[in-house]
This record gives C-alpha cells, structure tokens and sequence, in this order.
C-alpha cells in the first residue's frame, strides 16, 4: 500500500469517529442516522472514483515516462550512429581531396614536363631551320593569317557570347549534374533511404550555399575597403603633383602635358634649336651658363675690396729698429718709394711707333698675297650678304606668323 492510500484510509477512520460521535449526541434519531449514513456512503463512493482515477493517471504519467525513456536512450544511439558515419565521410572526403591534390601535382608535373619536352623540341627545331636557311637562299619571314579570337581572354570570351548559348550551355550543365530519379519498383526501405539520402544532400548544399554566400559577403567587404584606401591614395598622390582630387580616381588616367599650351607665342626658338637641344644641346646649354656663373663670381671674388691686415700687439719678431709696426706699413712705404722711381710712361709715343709698324706689315703682306686679300674681301662680302638676307627671310616670317596668330 502506498502513502496515499495510507493517507485515504486515516481519512475514512477520522470520518467514522466522526459519524460515531454525531451518534452518540443525536441519541436514537433515525431520520438523522439515515442521513449520516447517505452521506457516508456518498463520500466512500466519490472517494472512491478519486482513487480509481489518480491510479489511471499514474499509471499514464509511468508509461509515457517510460516511453520517452526508451526514445531517449534510442535518439543517443542513432546520434551516436550519425556521428560515427560523418566522422567517417568527412575521413573519406579528406582522403578523396588529399588524393586530388597529389593527383593535381602528379598532372601538374606531367604537363610541365610536357611543355619542357616541347619547347626543346621547337627549340631544336628552330636550330634546324636556321641551319638550313643558312643553307638556301629565301625569305627569312613567313606570313601567317592573324586569329581574332586568339588574343581575347576567356572572361573576354564568355562576355562576347549570347543569351542563346548562355540558355544551351546552362541546360548541358544541368543536365550533367542533375541526374534523372528512377524510384520505380522501389520498396519501402529503399524509397526510406532514398529520401534520406536526398535529404542529407539538400543539407549539404545548403551549408554549402550559406558558406558560399558569407564568403562573398567578406570578399565584397574587403573588395570596398581596398578600393576606398586606393582612392584615398591617389587622392594623395594627385594633390601632391597639384592636380585636381579627382583626377586620378577616374576611369582614365590624366593627360600628360608634353609642352605648354602657350609654346606657339613664347618659345620662339627655330626648329634647328629644338633639334639641337634634342640631341644633347640641352647638356651643352647648361655647361655654358654654368661656366658663365662661374667667371662671373671668379670676377666678383678678384674685384672684392681687400681687407687690411690686423696690427700686431707688441713687437713682431724680427724687427729691426727702423723698421715700421705692422708689415703694411713697410709695404705702403716700399709701394711709395717705387712710384717714385718710377718714370711717367710715354703712351703716344709707343702707340705710334705701333702704328707705323703695323701699317708697314699690312703693305708688306699686300705685296706678298696680291691677289688673294682681294679674294677674301670678296668671300666676306658675299657671306655678309647671305646674312643679311636670312635675316630678312625671319623677319618675314616671323611678321606671317603674328599676322597669323592676329587672324
């Protein structure tokens, strides 16, 4: 007996005391003992029921306890199944992509050994073909007819094709992948198994479709990030050289500026200039000015004004006694007595002298050459002509160009 029936038993012998006692006090009623014991019987009766059906309901909850015990206990042993069956595919998945690498680097060897063994071949080939050209006389070049697909690239070439064969290579596709079902005169277990095995490939391709689409997602992410960073760089780099922001950030590049737009009006040197700067005059052209630099600080350093030498503190070794304090003031005295020694010169006279001398070298010289002084007076004039008329042609043509320009 449990505790509740325990518990319903000390229930009905409290009820009978109580029925005793009521007795007791009523005395000899009937009518009052008669409703005492239709109540009694009532609740025996509903007491009863209660029992008979909270027996039902245990009995219930401990089967169904049980039950889900038993489904518990199987659900551990198929799971422990599954995971025994994954860890072996993914064994087997990881065997078969271990097997496809080797296998891609034994093709990967192979044809690389192939392309070697061609292009020692097309190498001794063309030894061959030069030896016996060397041999023949002919045509060192061969005309071959250009092939327009042949230079496209295969993004190019799939961009190219149309929405028909885009539509049929699509449908090949498919139609290689997706293979036709055959269930026919499949019993139960297979049809069972089947849809399992169909449906353990839809949750792998949608797995596969979720890690596909995060991955993209990444991808696009980083794709936005590096090209934000490459316009900010070329933002930089472009206001750097002083261009505008924008300008390296566009679909083309910017214009390169080979000369000036104003070179027509300012450069006005001839196209024999240009030539000869092109041609290494530039380096000549710099040698120059920098030469010229050069002798004018030379000048600038000779033509200084000559700073005095600092007088000696006490007396300078050896001194005599007539001599002055500093060395300058022995110099202003040497420079003194000379320029009184010296004589004032006699320039007329000299230059005469060179005069006549000149003169009576030239008339030698006429009488020497005769004849070939007059041809190189002659020879100067004429090339003093030449001049003069090309300085008239670039006058004119530099009057045509402005007239020009004005038009």
């Amino acid at each position: 007996m449990s505790d509740d029936e325990e518990q319903y038993s000390s229930e009905e012998e409290v009820v009978e005391e109580t029925g005793r006692a009521s007795q007791k006090e009523s005395g000899e009623n009937p009518e009052f003992m008669k409703r005492q014991e239709q109540k009694r019987s009532d609740l025996d009766e509903q007491l009863k029921e209660y029992i008979a059906e909270w027996r039902k309901q245990r009995a219930k909850e401990e089967e169904e306890l049980k039950r889900l015990k038993e489904k518990q206990a199987k659900r551990k042993i198929t799971r422990a199944d599954e995971e025994k069956r994954l860890a072996q595919k993914k064994k087997e998945e990881e065997e078969r992509r271990q097997r496809e690498i080797e296998e891609k680097k034994q093709r990967d060897m192979e044809e690389k050994r192939k392309r070697l063994e061609e292009s020692e071949k097309k190498r001794q080939a063309m030894m061959q073909a030069m030896k016996d050209q060397a041999n023949k006389k002919g045509p060192n070049f061969t005309i071959t007819r250009k092939d327009l697909a042949g230079n496209l690239t295969s993004a190019q070439l799939e961009r190219n094709k149309t929405k028909e064969q885009l539509e049929e290579e699509k449908k090949i596709s498919l139609s290689i992948r997706i293979k036709p079902l055959e269930i026919d005169g499949f019993s139960i277990e297979k049809l069972r198994s089947k849809a399992n095995e169909l449906w353990d490939t839809i949750v792998k391709l949608e797995t596969e479709k979720y890690d596909l689409e995060e991955r993209q997602k990444r991808q696009d992410y980083d794709l936005k990030e590096l090209k934000e960073r490459q316009k900010q760089q070329l933002r930089h780099k472009a206001l750097k050289k002083g261009l505008d922001p924008e300008a390296l950030t566009g679909k083309y590049p910017p214009k390169i500026q080979v000369a000036s737009k104003y070179e027509r009006r300012v450069d006005t040197r001839s196209y024999d200039d240009k030539k000869k700067l092109f041609e290494g005059g530039l380096t000549e052209q710099q040698k120059e000015s920098i030469e010229k630099q050069w002798t004018l600080q030379k000048e600038q350093f000779l033509g200084r004004q000559k700073t005095k030498l600092p007088k000696w503190f006490g007396e300078r070794p050896g001194k005599k006694p007539g001599d002055p304090e500093s060395p300058e003031g022995e110099e202003d005295v040497k420079a003194a007595a000379e320029d009184e020694e010296l004589e004032e010169p006699q320039f007329e006279e000299e230059e005469e002298e060179e005069e006549e001398e000149e003169e009576e070298e030239e008339e030698g010289q006429k009488k020497e050459g005769g004849g070939d002084a007059e041809e190189e007076e002659e020879e100067e004039e004429e090339e003093e002509e030449e001049e003069e008329e090309e300085e008239e042609e670039e006058e004119e043509e530099e009057e045509e160009e402005e007239e020009e320009e004005e038009e």
